[in-house]
Formats: C-alpha cells, sequence, structure tokens
C-alpha cells in the first residue's frame, strides 16, 4: 500500500542518541515511552494503531494512564486501549469501527462507558474508517465510498454526506470525512533508531495510514536494531512505516502486552479473560488495577509473570 509522503512536524521528530551501529553520526528519535506521552496534551486528537485485540501499543497506553492528560478524540480500531482509557474517563469522543477484544466481542469497560453515556461515539463501517484514514493520509478532505450506502451508519451518524459521482454514472456514493489525528501511537515487532518501522506477523493493520495521517507519530516497538539488520533479516516489504512520518520511537519489550504481536508472542488469552473479568465488578477491577496498572511498565510485566506463576 502506497501513500503520499507527508511534510512538516512529524517529518523533523525529536532528536536523541541514537543506537546501533551504522550511521552513528546522524541523530535518532529515540525517546522513552513517558517522554512520549510527555508530548501529548489535553484536548488532542489521538489516533491509536493496532486492530482490537492485536498489535496494540499497550506500554504506550498504560504511559498515557500515568499522565494527567485527558478529554480526548480518540481515534482507533479499538481494543483495550479504548476500553482502559474509557475506563479512566480520559476519552470525550471516540471514533471507531468496533471495539472487541476478539477472543471475547465486547471491550467490557467500553461497553460500560457507553451504556452509562460517558463519551460520544462515532461509529464507521470498517471500510469507511479505513477510507477516512487514507483520507487523511492524503490530505484530502473527504473520499467516496459506497460502503454504508442503505445502512444504519448513515442514520447514527446524521453528519455523513452523499456525493454525486460527476461522470457518467452519476451514482451516489458516501462521502467520507478525512481523519487527521494530532498524534498517533502505533506498536511495530521491529524498528531502527530513525523510526522506520517493520511489522513481521500475517497483518500490516493500517498503522502505516494511522501515522501519515497524523501531525506527529509516535512507534513503539518490541526491539529497536540497526537500519541495515530490517532488510537482512525479512522481505522488504515489511516496512511498513517510514521515518520520515515518525517523530519519536521508543523500545518496549513485550509491549503490545496483553495483545498480540505474533510472531513475538500470541495474546495472552488467560490473562485478557482476567482483565475482562475483573472489569465486570468494580471491587474486582480495583484489586486488578492496584496491581498491574498502579506502577511503571517494569512493575506491570513483572506483576504479569508472577500472576501466570500463581496459576501453575
Amino acid at each position: 500500500m502506497t501513500h503520499t509522503a507527508r511534510t512538516g512536524a512529524a517529518a523533523t521528530g525529536e532528536t536523541r542518541a541514537g543506537m546501533g551501529a551504522t550511521d552513528e553520526a546522524r541523530p535518532g528519535k529515540v525517546m522513552t515511552p513517558d517522554e512520549i506521552v510527555g508530548r501529548l496534551v489535553s484536548g488532542m486528537t489521538l489516533g491509536i494503531g493496532g486492530w482490537g485485540s492485536r498489535r496494540k501499543p499497550m506500554a504506550l497506553v498504560r504511559a498515557l494512564l500515568r499522565s494527567d492528560v485527558t478529554d480526548l478524540t480518540v481515534v482507533s480500531y479499538g481494543g483495550p486501549d479504548v476500553g482502559l482509557l474509557a475506563e479512566a474517563g480520559r476519552i470525550r469522543k471516540l471514533i471507531t469501527a468496533f471495539t472487541t477484544l476478539d477472543s471475547i466481542p465486547l471491550e467490557p469497560h467500553f461497553r460500560a462507558a457507553r451504556e452509562r453515556g460517558a463519551l460520544e461515539l462515532v461509529e464507521l463501517d470498517e471500510a469507511m474508517f479505513m477510507q477516512g484514514l487514507t483520507a487523511g493520509a492524503q490530505r484530502l478532505p473527504f473520499l467516496p465510498v459506497r460502503a454504508g450506502l442503505g445502512s444504519d451508519v448513515m442514520r447514527v451518524n446524521p453528519r455523513l454526506r452523499t456525493v454525486t459521482s460527476p461522470y457518467e454514472d452519476g451514482e451516489e456514493l458516501v462521502a467520507v470525512p478525512a481523519l487527521r489525528m494530532d498524534a498517533a501511537l502505533v506498536h511495530m515487532n521491529r524498528a531502527d533508531r530513525f523510526g522506520n518501522g517493520q511489522y513481521l506477523g500475517p497483518d500490516p493493520y493500517f498503522d502505516d495510514l494511522f501515522c501519515e495521517a497524523s501531525d506527529r507519530a509516535y512507534v513503539s516497538c518490541e526491539r529497536i536494531v540497526d537500519s541495515g539488520q530490517l532488510t537482512a533479516d525479512a522481505a522488504p516489504q515489511t516496512m511498513l512505516i517510514s521515518r520520515h512520518a515518525v517523530t519519536g520511537v521508543a523500545e518496549t519489550p513485550k509491549g503490545a502486552h496483553f495483545t498480540s504481536c505474533v510472531p513475538d508472542y500470541g495474546r495472552d488469552e488467560p490473562f485478557q479473560k482476567a482483565y475482562a473479568t475483573a472489569a465486570a465488578d468494580p471491587e474486582a477491577w480495583g484489586a486488578f488495577h492496584d496491581r498491574f496498572l498502579a506502577g511503571t511498565e517494569r512493575d506491570y510485566q513483572l506483576a504479569v509473570q508472577a500472576w501466570h506463576k500463581e496459576q501453575r
């Protein structure tokens, strides 16, 4: 999938000391998760990559929960990223095609937030959502799509408009508005210190579009490697994200947990089940939060390891 090049804030990025032996004299964009979140502000529109409970930038989401950033408009093919932020009261408006844990059909915190009217919801068809991201990446005001015609998507989104083809067919299409974001958070299997991001699993999702449709994009990854290793160990087409669209990159091993990051690891189904079970009971959720979400990322990873040992 090819997209237009970006210019502006995301093309420059914040420079820090680099990693690896290649191009040592060139500045890198390596940051910590807390430094990345320190660039986010309340009231912004934030895109979060991944898909459902797959390759979500959960370490960055957990860092966001440790901050005081709130009043967010979140754009996401939603999973536990949306659930956690909704439970914490950080989302004012959600733009999504779904919010699921995949093996658990509906994200429980999202369900609860929706039932109590805690956030404004803009619900789009999956194809409409993709076209909105594509329009944002290409700096177009909208893109036409057939998806949504004759469905309740048009009813529940009365602001959506249709356009008529200017050609002989005269076909009526939905004009999907561009999804433009102030910042995006995505997770990759590998990246170099300049922000080039590589996926190694079966699906790229739409992380490249999230980055290119945002003013600033931040990539977390399982491992930062030397630039040459990205194409030495895998096919060039796995290079999903180009450094021109990236402002900062952070190495976060197991940073997508408890979602999957194939082939590095699959979804942690037992832990996801414990998460969903706790979400249904305020007292149980309080204990879950105190154990797993009250500390640092290292505290989280150690607590998860200890929890798994207890289950044996």
